[in-house]
């Protein structure tokens, strides 16, 4: 068995479609690709409250970012007169295909980038009867009221 060529097996474009026009993502460069993922990463780690690293935040503040992951799609866009709501949604959805894969993309193309539209199904939290059911956090109940837990018995110590 041999290995199959690459260009084979991966899909390396991106269609988007906007106002009537399917534009064409290319696949980005190993660079593009990297500075995107450091981004999201950074991006990440800050959104948790963590140390970011700013000089990769000023590396990708200080590039086009935005005309990198679209490739030649983003001159055509802006020729097209896109508006940029629909651009800027197009260079994240790229953002998400090159950090996750296109599934990925696709469920943030098609929730319009809102965050609550990328929650599960409503109708898969729902039980047969068709009341919406939920399940308790195992989180901290710091702040709120509930029943007190029964203490527990002592432990039997170990011989």
């Amino acid at each position: 068995m041999a290995f199959k060529a690459l260009g084979e097996l991966l899909d390396e474009a991106l269609q988007l479609p906007v106002d009537g026009t399917l534009y064409t993502v290319p696949a980005p460069s190993a660079a593009v690709g990297l500075r995107t993922q450091a981004l999201i990463n950074a991006a990440a780690t800050a959104a948790d409250g963590g140390q970011v690293d700013e000089q990769v935040l000023g590396d990708a503040a200080e590039r086009d970012l935005y005309r990198d992951v679209l490739g030649s799609a983003h001159d055509e866009m802006v020729a097209a007169g896109v508006t940029w709501p629909a651009l800027k949604h197009c260079a994240i959805t790229a953002m998400v295909w090159i950090a996750q894969d296109k599934d990925a993309a696709e469920r943030f193309w098609n929730a319009a980038g809102d965050p609550n539209r990328l929650a599960p199904n409503r109708a898969a939290r729902r039980s047969p009867s068709g009341a919406v059911t939920s399940t308790r956090s195992r989180g901290s109940t710091s702040g709120t009221s509930g029943p007190k837990a029964k203490p527990h018995a002592k432990a039997k110590k170990p011989r």
